[in-house]
């Protein structure tokens, strides 16, 4: 039987676009997608997963279908330092990058590709949106959006980027309002009446947070492109003070469920290693809240509690979006915070830049599909911090871990360290801390006091909120001498494998 020369035209052109179709599902790119949530000061404990009376159920659910790491700390109490090891991998005292003060690298110094670069070049299309801080350069060129292909930074004062767009020009009227309502609130919004906050009068898309959130949500709902793994990059600049909370997220909370602040004695606190460039800051704070009511006192937490769940509920949009269009399908879903927030404690003092349990310690969740299931809800208690995201997310996108970095890999949980590491310089006033679940060691030279180096270690699982001191009592001594040899080796081990500089 003869056949004609269309039917094998025709088959061959089938079988031709059969071999292209099979060819292109054979290379599509398996890896997964990673979704990167992120908040600016919010404590360890702001989570519904270890407090009840906040309500975070978007953070919640990623708990419950992934892993919390409940032990994770950041490499130092303050944004820029801490963002900038968390985007490098690399310690403040690695980089230089040792305050919110510090001067910090043009593009052409960075010491590594920040994280967005390095999924960059691995081949992932990568968006940004919200705060990354990089801090200030030495030159006045304004630095590149650093790996990101599309970027959103928010307003102009949180840093400026070549290429990213700005609330200050797509919205500079609503930006006007929220400025204005914010005004009195300070240095950071951080000042008495920022952290006493207010019922916002101001419509939430006008917030800073609150126009990044919407640019992302309408990003996801006509921007991506499904032919590549995405990297999507969703940080806010809230829970931190100002406290002016849109009304909607205040009145999810019953004051009379809320606990009043700490106010234990002043005198316990007065030989620490906390410096003094803060000292007007909070001997403004300490004195307005001596003052207050303790229903006064219950208001500022509640602001702050409703804050994380304003927060909470831009990630439940988004993560609601990004499931309808099957990015979730295969995800690994990554939420933090940068540092923690004091909130009142050790005698009304608030914001950070301390070593203490609520200013280091961060909340930390890895969920999505790429999770296994046997480690699906669970809590992971061992030694992590900021710097081990750099490493997991290598492994993730199948880029060859740099031998210059001493991060763990979170998803390898045979990848341990005895404790963990956290540095603070103020007033040139170096303090370094290092931290297990058990016993917590501080080393700081007191510049009040000759230069003397000082010290602080905590019985944490006895004395969770670190009162007393047990640095100087003998019967501790072993201990004190052991933290202090596994300190003074990290730092050793961390600066040799990586040099300041390129």
């Amino acid at each position: 039987m003869r056949i004609s020369s269309a039917i094998i035209c025709s088959l061959a052109t089938t079988a031709i676009a059969q071999t292209s179709q099979t060819k292109s599902v054979a290379t599509r790119d398996s890896r997964p997608n990673i979704i990167f949530l992120m908040t600016d000061q919010q404590r360890w404990d702001a989570i519904g997963k270890f407090n009840p009376i906040i309500k975070t159920p978007a953070i919640d659910s990623l708990a419950r279908e992934g892993i919390v790491f409940s032990q994770a700390v950041c490499q130092a109490p303050m944004s820029v330092p801490s963002r900038f090891a968390l985007m490098t991998g690399l310690y403040p005292l690695q980089t230089g990058v040792l305050s919110n003060g510090s001067q910090t690298y043009t593009d052409q110094f960075l010491p590594i590709d920040p994280i967005p670069e390095m999924l960059r070049k691995a081949g992932y299309q990568t968006a940004g949106f919200g705060k990354t801080h990089w801090g200030r350069t030495v030159s006045a060129t304004p630095i590149s959006t650093r790996g990101f292909d599309v970027r959103y930074v928010g307003a102009k004062e949180v840093g400026l980027e070549t290429g990213a767009f700005y609330q200050d020009d797509d919205d500079p009227e609503g930006l006007k309002a929220y400025r204005a309502e914010a005004s009195k609130y300070g240095g950071g919004e951080e000042n008495v009446l920022g952290y006493l906050g207010e019922t916002s009068q101001v419509d939430p898309r006008h917030h800073r947070d609150g126009w990044v959130a919407e640019k992302c949500l309408e990003y996801i709902d006509k921007g991506i492109d499904k032919s590549k793994p995405l990297f999507l990059y969703l940080s806010f600049l809230k829970p931190h003070a100002g406290f002016n909370i849109p009304k909607p997220f205040e009145s999810w909370y019953d004051i009379n469920q809320i606990p009043d602040m700490d106010d234990v004695p002043l005198e316990w606190f007065l030989d620490n290693h906390q410096t003094d460039i803060h000292k007007e800051r909070y001997r403004a704070w300490r004195e307005a809240f001596e003052q207050l009511s303790p229903e006064d006192r219950k208001r500022t937490v509640l602001r702050y509690y409703a804050n994380c769940s304003w927060l909470d509920n831009y990630f439940r949009q988004a993560l609601g979006k990004l499931k309808e269009q099957g990015i979730l399908d295969n995800a690994i879903i990554i939420y933090l915070s940068d540092h923690g927030e004091m909130l009142g404690e050790r005698h009304y003092r608030f914001t950070k830049y301390c070593l203490y349990e609520s200013s280091v310690r961060v909340p930390m969740v890895l969920s999505g599909t790429y999770i296994d299931k046997t480690k699906k809800g669970t809590v992971d208690e061992r030694n992590v911090q900021l710097t081990d995201i750099y490493t997991t997310l290598q492994h993730v996108a199948g880029v060859e871990k740099s031998p210059y970095l001493s991060g763990l890999d979170l998803l390898n949980p045979a990848e341990n360290r005895s404790g963990t590491f956290c540095e603070m310089h103020e007033e040139g006033r170096p303090a370094y801390m290092w931290r297990n679940k058990e016993w917590k060691l501080i080393l700081y030279t007191d510049t009040n006091d000759g230069g003397k180096t000082k010290g602080e270690l905590y019985h944490l699982s006895v004395d969770p909120k670190e009162y007393k001191n047990l640095y100087d009592a003998d019967e501790y001594a072993a201990i004190r001498e052991s933290m202090k040899t596994e300190l003074i080796m990290h730092i050793a081990g961390v600066t040799s494998k990586y040099p300041v500089g390129k």
